[in-house]
């Protein structure tokens, strides 16, 4: 429990309570001050390689031998980056470099009272993992199995990192799928899936008109301006033949691959600049969307959740399709 404070650090005086502003706090009489307690700032970094979490077993109270993120107090006199460096090496011995701040929270602690968690993402810059003197563990958790951390903050950040990586992850998965030559499970059970792919095949014609009319007047597309309107036609209908594979998980991942590394190697040898290429297939996208969210039923009858589940997969396999045609354009 927090020890309460009983005398002036300043003058040893007994302090008293009074109110300023409607709080309640310390003053000392002799001195005619206020004594003001502020939270203290605690400092945690989150290091994931290969999707696994950095941790520390605790070697003191509280929580002695629970799991939580390399985490200790700022020191008078050091900046906020430095202490959540520090604390990174004492209790881990990596030497970290700041990414960025992820997350800060307030927190009520019975053993030292009222706390300010900030969250850094770090990468390694150096150093050999090994438990510090304040540790009696350090080691690295895969994020699908990690133990019950010991702060309330520190939970919460680590969901806040999970859920902002996990398109990333989900993009990278789908990427080595296709390298290894897998297929995907088949998805087309979702409702807005099966009305989009549906919706695609329907409506291609006026997607692929539209796109063509989009490159024409499009400043990024210029370069397109002398193609053939056959030439666009046919391609366009194939990647969209594509996205309705990829939607209604019936394909085979290696003609994604093949069909985009293809692409971007003809752009190449046709001296298309890979900006254009990239606007162009960017349009495409546009177009698919704008087409179907203007569909009133697609309006009125989508969940909110599964417009965002269509949108994953959609950045899925248009970020696929930009790695595969900038490395045809590398080839």
């Amino acid at each position: 429990m927090k020890k309460t404070r009983k005398h002036c650090p300043y003058c040893g005086e007994n302090t008293v309570k009074k109110d300023e502003d409607g709080v309640r706090r310390d003053f000392c009489p002799a001195c005619r001050s206020f004594l003001y307690e502020n939270p203290l700032p605690v400092v945690s970094s989150i290091l994931e390689i290969r999707r696994e979490i950095l941790l520390v077993k605790r070697d003191r109270a509280p929580y002695r031998s629970h799991w939580c993120l390399p985490s200790g107090f700022a020191e008078t006199g050091e900046d906020i980056e430095t202490a959540a460096l520090r604390e990174l090496k004492e209790e881990t011995g990596i030497e970290g470099r700041i990414i960025k701040l992820l997350d800060v929270d307030s927190y009520k602690s019975r053993f030292y009272g009222d706390l300010l968690f900030l969250t850094f993402i770090v990468e390694q810059a150096g150093g050999i993992l090994a438990a510090g003197d304040d540790s009696a563990d350090s080691r690295f958790w895969p994020i699908d199995g990690l133990p019950t951390l010991a702060f309330r903050s520190n939970r919460h950040a680590v969901d806040a990192y999970i859920k902002s990586r996990r398109d990333y992850w989900a993009i990278m998965d789908s990427i080595n799928r296709g390298d290894k030559k897998t297929d995907r499970p088949g998805e087309a059970e979702n409702i807005l899936t099966s009305r989009l792919v549906t919706f695609i095949i329907n409506s291609k014609e006026r997607i692929i008109e539209h796109w063509i009319a989009d490159l024409a007047t499009n400043p990024s597309t210029a370069e397109y301006r002398t193609v053939p309107k056959p030439v666009l036609y046919n391609i366009c209908d194939k990647i969209l033949s594509q996205v309705a594979l990829w939607l209604g998980g019936i394909y085979d991942v290696t003609r994604i691959r093949d069909f985009f590394t293809k692409l971007g190697r003809e752009r190449r040898r046709e001296g298309f600049k890979v900006s254009q290429a990239l606007s162009a297939l960017s349009l495409v996208r546009k177009q698919i969307w704008q087409s179907a969210l203007g569909q009133d039923s697609m309006q009125r009858n989508v969940e909110l959740y599964m417009t965002y589940e269509l949108q994953r997969r959609m950045t899925i396999f248009f970020d696929m399709a930009v790695f595969y045609l900038t490395r045809g354009y590398e080839e």
